[in-house]
């Protein structure tokens, strides 16, 4: 019994590897997925904080629910040992520290998650206030993300 724990987590391992695929593909995933989150903040940062003339909420429910699948779609898998290095669409601006401060990272991916998914909770409610005040939230967990693991161009 003893010997098949290791052998199943051995397995489970190799799974997520396979899954997550060569070095560049899980660049180009993670940068395609962060591209797609952007460009729904920017919809709702449109939306709420530049033009509130424009506000929808049916639109900005929708990039809300966006953000939040992409918060929730397990990205961590995309950090594969070797993903410092290399290029996807373009080439990976992962600091090199990214995996000697796992703990960090958590926290602050922890952050995202709970931040992405109470904004798509706000959003449905169409309070124009809430949903600034939590899109606020969301972009302070992605500059903490940034400043922490990202170089910066």
């Amino acid at each position: 019994m003893n010997k098949k724990i290791p052998l199943a987590i051995l397995l489970a391992a190799t799974a997520t590897a396979a899954l997550a695929g060569p070095i560049e593909e899980q660049i180009r995933f993670r940068q395609s997925a962060y591209s797609f989150a952007a460009w729904n903040i920017q919809k709702i940062k449109a939306q709420v904080v530049d033009h509130p003339e424009t506000y929808n909420k049916d639109s900005v429910a929708a990039a809300a629910n966006a953000i939040a699948a992409v918060a929730n779609s397990g990205l961590g898998a995309l950090y594969g040992e070797g993903t410092d290095q290399g290029i996807g669409w373009k080439q990976t601006r992962l600091k090199p520290e990214f995996f000697q401060k796992k703990d960090e990272v958590t926290k602050v991916a922890n952050t995202f998650n709970e931040a992405a998914n109470e904004l798509a909770k706000v959003a449905a409610t169409g309070d124009v206030n809430l949903i600034k005040t939590q899109f606020g939230k969301v972009g302070e967990s992605c500059k903490s993300c940034h400043d922490l693991i990202r170089i910066k161009e």
